[in-house]
């Protein structure tokens, strides 16, 4: 028998993955990790402008909840909407009461809490595009609802109701954002999502102000209707576009991780890039995660390391409106109070929102100048706690100088806007995205946003009460107590927030389980291909590995 002829011994299956494969995926893992470690920001760009243009895509849909929620604060200051939902005051003005303003923004955080728990389950489970794809024609149905409501109670049904998938959107377009990228572009495409939450409130309020002169009913349900401009084109782009490669991995499905993958890179690559180097990474780290992580269930993401990794997760999120956003949110509200007309208070609120879309390309801009995540958290939060502070002093000015008042708080709120959106509002995205492992990273970004949310309530709750003249009427009083709010929250942030820029997922995981001081996590030096890696991911790629070998030795 000629060594051609000689029969095929085929080891047992639970051998089958050798030292050779293991040691194959390591090695490819390692390579991987080195290219993205030594990607500059332009290597990044033009190896993945796919995955720049599909996450683009679709962190524009949270334009929509932007474009809403811009609609919702500033119809409390716009006569004609309050004629229709509101009540008639002493004065003879009318205005929304304080238990409905409330009711209707709480109304919105309800959904939205709903529909990030759904998100948890549906997108791990079904995937990231055809849940934002059912979300989008969810979206279609319910803002039908806003355009024909006739009272309060119909407009409070469709903030609920809509704020189901808007929930869905605010955690799955990081997730995505951050799983089609690599390290280089990370922070960024993160970040993005609040470039969009900017955008849609430019166009809200600019929508509500050119609605001004008109006294009719269409002054209104225009801008509702408006919402309608958003859902068929993203339909139609989402539908073509990528799965997230980290999300097939984690269902085993390798050979479509790299399709995708592929497709999410450029053909003209300049780069020694190779897709099975970089699936093997992903391989890698979702074994190291097996490892490290128990479950991927909700409890999971309290268990072990992972409840340090969703605290911090929860608390950067909860910051955002701690640190005085909801004050801010009422700036056309809270102007129009101190004595600006409403066309000017729409003035200043139009060019807060323009800030808020210019403040994320100068996030951007510090970034690429190597300032970390948490250093430019840190810093953002105790400028938006001094100008708090300042606001609140405003409200001393005696009465005579009420307009010179209203005019510098209208100045300090856009210089507030700035410094919020050059740190707080926009780095927070990039640090929910990266402090969460791979395997729960939606679950831990869903109890994060719901934390968020709840605040939201509370805020929502307590913001009406002390702005309103019909209630507490705190005016500029109201800085002072978020300053003092905003005070703990730096000293939070300067324990227990890591820094988490140019560390790949798996070296994040590492850093956590060492236990690592959030205030050393930028200089500790760790190398995650010291740990002895095993899983059900690694055995499976490991065996296609071999599998793969055996037909190219036999031919």
């Amino acid at each position: 028998m000629t060594t051609t002829d000689a029969p095929l011994h085929f080891p047992p299956k639970d051998r089958l993955q050798t030292t050779h494969s293991r040691n194959e995926i390591i090695d490819n893992a390692k390579r991987a990790t080195a290219k993205e470690h030594s990607m500059s920001l332009l290597q990044g760009i033009k190896l993945y402008p796919k995955a720049v243009a599909w996450s683009i895509l679709i962190s524009t849909c949270i334009c929509m909840e932007g474009y809403d929620v811009c609609l919702l604060s500033n119809f409390y200051g716009f006569p004609q909407f309050n004629k229709k939902y509101g009540e008639q005051l002493p004065d003879g003005t009318y205005q929304v009461p304080a238990h409905w303003q409330a009711g209707l923004s709480n109304g919105a955080n309800v959904g939205e809490i709903i529909g990030l728990f759904i998100n948890g389950w549906v997108s791990e489970r079904f995937g990231y595009r055809y849940t934002v794809m059912t979300c989008l024609t969810l979206i279609i149905a319910f803002t039908a609802i806003f355009f024909t409501a006739q009272s309060v109670v119909s407009l409070q049904v469709a903030e609920i109701l809509c704020g189901i998938p808007w929930g869905v959107f605010q955690t799955l377009t990081i997730t995505y954002a951050s799983e089609v990228c690599p390290v280089a572009l990370r922070g960024y495409l993160t970040t993005y999502v609040n470039f969009c939450w900017g955008l849609g409130q430019v166009i809200g309020i600019g929508v509500i102000k050119s609605m001004l002169p008109r006294q009719d009913q269409w002054s209104y349900r225009i801008p509702y209707a408006l919402q309608w401009m958003w859902p068929v084109p993203l339909l139609v782009g989402i539908l073509l576009a990528p799965e997230s490669p980290w999300w097939l991995v984690r269902k085993g499905r390798i050979e479509d991780a790299k399709h995708a993958l592929l497709r999410l890179t450029s053909l003209n690559r300049e780069t020694d890039f190779d897709a099975d180097e970089t699936i093997a990474m992903m391989v890698h780290t979702t074994a190291l995660e097996e490892n490290i992580t128990t479950g991927a269930s909700y409890f999971d993401c309290f268990r072990g390391t992972d409840l340090r990794r969703t605290e911090i997760v929860c608390m950067v999120w909860a910051i955002q409106n701690l640190s005085g956003n909801s004050f801010s949110g009422y700036s056309t509200y809270f102007l129009e109070q101190a004595g600006l007309e409403p066309s000017k208070a729409y003035d200043f609120a139009l060019g807060q929102y323009g800030i808020n879309m210019a403040g994320v390309f100068g996030a951007w801009f510090l970034m690429t100048l190597g300032i970390g995540r948490r250093s430019l958290y840190l810093y953002g939060l105790c400028g938006l706690c001094s100008m708090l502070f300042i606001l609140g002093f405003l409200g001393l000015v005696p009465h005579a100088h009420k307009k010179e008042a209203s005019l510098a708080t209208g100045a300090i709120m856009l210089v507030w806007a700035l410094f919020y959106q050059l740190t707080v509002g926009t780095v927070c995205y990039s640090l929910v995205a990266e402090l969460s492992t791979r395997r729960l990273q939606i679950k831990t970004v869903v109890l994060g946003r719901n934390l968020y949310n709840v605040v939201g309530i509370i805020c929502s709750v307590l913001s009406p009460y002390m702005l309103n003249p019909g209630a507490w009427n705190w005016g500029n009083y109201t800085g002072f107590f978020w300053a003092a709010i905003c005070f703990l929250c730096i000293i939070y942030t300067y324990f227990r927030v890591p820094e988490p820029r140019g560390r790949s997922f798996a070296e994040l995981d590492l850093l956590f389980e060492r236990k690592v001081s959030a205030r050393k996590f930028a200089t500790t030096a760790v190398d995650v291909f010291d740990e002895t890696v095993d899983g059900t991911i690694m055995h499976n790629y490991g065996e296609k590995l071999d599998a793969t070998h055996l037909e190219k030795s036999t031919g």
